[in-house]
């Protein structure tokens, strides 16, 4: 088996016979690649042992020898290899489902997981699916790499939140953070529920819209998609007035149209959804930015108040200029008539 250990946690190690009939007294462990853990050298546990908090060294393969407790000084041969995987040491990867995460019953869904880092490995998990993480060669792919995981949908282990870590060829057990969360639905498994819109499908921009699901199936949750998006939104389904179940999604103030399907599901399947209802088209009209001035540019009735000062402050410059300008000319003026010699300044003035 693997443990997957965030860096910095704890885990608990047990040496034990898989027949469950005792646990073993003492019991001393062993690193595969015998590289130097200070605290497991030469030393005998009993019971259990808290090992964390865990860092890159604690990442590889353990075994265990333990001791009869009818027989303390007799050693059992060692135990088959635990891995310990220590996560979030490189940056996480990405995720995706080809050709969506929404799957049809009978369909094929590819996992890619990818990387702008050169994993040599990469290992896809889920809690509901593997008892350990599933470990695929990663590839390289343009600068970076990437695993590829084909699974069928008629399986019936496919369904669940899957998530993938990365690691590099020479430290295989020391692990990225993990990716971000993937759910797999499987859609088709019960009667398809129906999807309106209030006020209606056509609504005007800024408009409050809200998608009502409802179904004569009780079910314990509904989910709303829209078209070409990862778009999901999820709510607890309500007995309403006329029987049927029903939830409510308020999407806001509208302000662009989607195509909108909705699936209903139940509390002991989580992963195992109903048909799609007929998809709805909502449309949104007019633009609720129009006729409002934006911050950055304001319109032409308010103006922009430090334009208006850099034009205040130049009309006055020029005012001050033309004024002094008149006044040398008088001065200049009043020189020339008593036959005085003007100074320079009155040459330049009256050049032609």
């Amino acid at each position: 088996g693997d443990a997957v250990v965030p860096q910095g946690g704890n885990v608990t190690l047990r040496c034990y016979y898989r027949g469950g009939l005792y646990n073993f007294t003492n019991f001393t462990l062993y690193k595969d690649d015998r590289s130097h853990v200070p605290i497991f050298h030469s030393r005998i546990f009993q019971e259990s042992f808290l090992m964390g908090p865990v860092t890159p060294a604690h990442a590889g393969t353990y075994r265990c020898r333990g001791s009869y407790p009818h027989s303390p000084t007799e050693w059992s041969a060692l135990s088959a290899p635990l891995a310990i995987m220590v996560t979030g040491v490189h940056k996480k990867p990405s995720l995706l489902a080809l050709p969506r995460p929404l799957v049809k019953s009978g369909e094929t869904v590819i996992l890619q997981c990818s990387s702008d880092i050169v994993f040599g490995h990469f290992f896809l998990h889920s809690e509901e699916i593997f008892e350990e993480p599933l470990h695929l060669v990663g590839e390289l792919h343009g600068g970076g790499s990437q695993a590829n995981y084909s699974i069928n949908s008629t399986m019936s282990t496919l369904p669940g939140t899957y998530r993938c870590y990365g690691s590099v060829t020479h430290s295989p057990y020391v692990l990225s953070a993990p990716s971000d969360p993937l759910d797999i639905v499987i859609t088709g498994k019960y009667e398809k529920p129906s999807l309106s819109a209030q006020p209606g499908p056509t609504v005007q921009a800024g408009e409050n819209v809200t998608l009502s699901c409802s179904s004569q199936t009780s079910f314990d949750k509904y989910h709303l998609s829209r078209e070409g998006e990862a778009y999901k939104l999820s709510l607890s389904a309500m007995p309403s007035i006329n029987g049927t179940f029903q939830a409510d999604f308020p999407l806001g103030p509208a302000t662009h149209g989607g195509t909108y399907r909705c699936f209903g599901s139940f509390r002991i399947a989580p992963y195992e959804w109903s048909h799609p209802s007929d998809p709805l088209p909502v449309s949104v009209t007019g633009n609720p930015s129009r006729g409002w001035p934006s911050p950055t540019e304001p319109n032409s009735k308010t103006g922009n108040p430090r334009h208006l000062h850099v034009l205040i402050g130049t009309s006055v410059v020029m005012i001050l200029f033309t004024i002094f300008f008149f006044l040398l000319h008088r001065w200049c003026s009043n020189k020339k008539s008593k036959h005085l010699r003007p100074p320079a300044v009155c040459w330049v003035l009256h050049m032609k």
